[in-house]
């Protein structure tokens, strides 16, 4: 596996004791021999990783640091949105900075990737409840015929495929639990995941914005051309590749950045990618919080996130204090939007606008 040596090359790494005693976690550690190694009681608490201070030095973080650890909860959550239930997490955090990201609010500054080694335990537990569930009784708009399982709610599993082979035995074990698909979001191209034979059992959603709106918010990400160049590649090696088109950032210039992007899309696909296309729509939802701390390090990128002008508070079930565009406005633009989607790209059907 081809490691992205300018998202991450581990020179410090934090490890539950226990990862030593997991064959995955060995493998890791062998591929870093010269990491120094720090044991923490815990993958979530980790003092080093929570210092305010760090706020200035986000990308260092991202790129140096690896937290290993072992996942403890392999609970299933309903979701009903972009997949049926949200599975237990492989990995946490991301070596890509989208200055957006709620991901970097759940563990201290910068929150880089922390890998679990337990990956036999998370697929035993999607086994068992894909089992207990029996056949989908009913298509709906996740998926026509089988249970979808979102394996990477909280970081970008291409990544993470370049550090563990997590990612490969979750693809793997999608071919074999019936009724059942696996599902995750990503913003980075990985041809490794190429070779690892889908066969039609896992989904792939590339997040794709102008380019325009990427060079600021979509920090050490995949250029928008390289993702969406992609798409046919992945549609051709046996995975089902849908887009989120995500965040949609209003702005005054959106309409034709938007155009152009459909434009480009369009003109990118295969008769194979068209037939199989799906999308997803979720307007920008920021954080106060995440607001503070990017001006530490980013502070161009609040230009386009932080519109109090056009935004109001809303509150989280987790009592965070998030920024929304106003929900007046808001149902007009996603509207606006949606008609502007079904002009250039009708074959493209929408699961789920937010």
């Amino acid at each position: 596996m081809a490691l992205p040596k300018t998202l991450i090359e581990p020179k410090l790494i934090y490890l539950e004791p226990i990862v030593r005693e997991y064959p995955r976690g060995r493998e890791v550690l062998a591929r870093f021999p010269n990491a120094e190694l720090v044991d923490v009681s815990s993958h979530w608490n980790i003092p080093q990783l929570a210092d305010p201070a760090l706020a200035g030095d986000w990308l260092r973080v991202k790129q140096d640091t690896l937290v290993l650890g072992v996942k403890k909860g392999v609970a299933m959550r309903p979701n009903g949105r972009s997949a049926d239930f949200i599975a237990p997490s492989s990995s946490n955090g991301c070596a890509m900075a989208c200055a957006y990201c709620y991901v970097g609010r759940r563990k201290g500054y910068a929150n880089p990737i922390s890998v679990f080694v337990n990956i036999h335990d998370i697929i035993r537990a999607l086994n068992r409840h894909a089992a207990k569930l029996g056949p989908k009784p009913e298509p709906n708009s996740i998926d026509s015929s089988d249970w979808v399982y979102d394996v990477g709610e909280n970081g970008d599993l291409a990544v993470d495929a370049s550090l563990s082979d997590n990612v490969r035995d979750l693809v793997a074990a999608f071919r074999s639990v019936p009724g059942a698909k696996g599902s995750f979001a990503t913003k980075y191209v990985n041809r490794d995941l190429l070779d690892y034979d889908p066969q039609g059992r896992t989904r792939i959603r590339f997040s794709l914005m102008p380019e325009t709106i990427a060079k600021v918010v979509d920090i050490r990400t995949s250029p928008m051309p390289e993702r969406i160049a992609a798409i046919n590649d992945f549609v051709s090696a046996g995975y089902e590749v849908h887009v989120n088109f995500s965040p949609v950032i209003v702005h005054e210039n959106w309409e034709s950045e938007w155009k152009a992007l459909f434009a480009e899309l369009d003109e990118a696909l295969s008769p194979a990618a068209n037939a199989q296309l799906k999308c997803e729509i979720i307007f920008l939802t920021h954080n106060v919080g995440l607001h503070d701390v990017n001006l530490q390090w980013h502070p161009r990128a609040e230009e386009w996130l932080w519109r109090p002008d056009i935004q109001e508070q809303k509150w989280s079930q987790s009592g965070m204090s998030n920024l929304r565009y106003r929900a007046s406005w808001k149902r007009q633009w996603l509207d606006r939007f949606v008609g502007w989607l079904g002009e250039s790209l009708p074959y493209c059907e929408v699961r789920y606008a937010f």
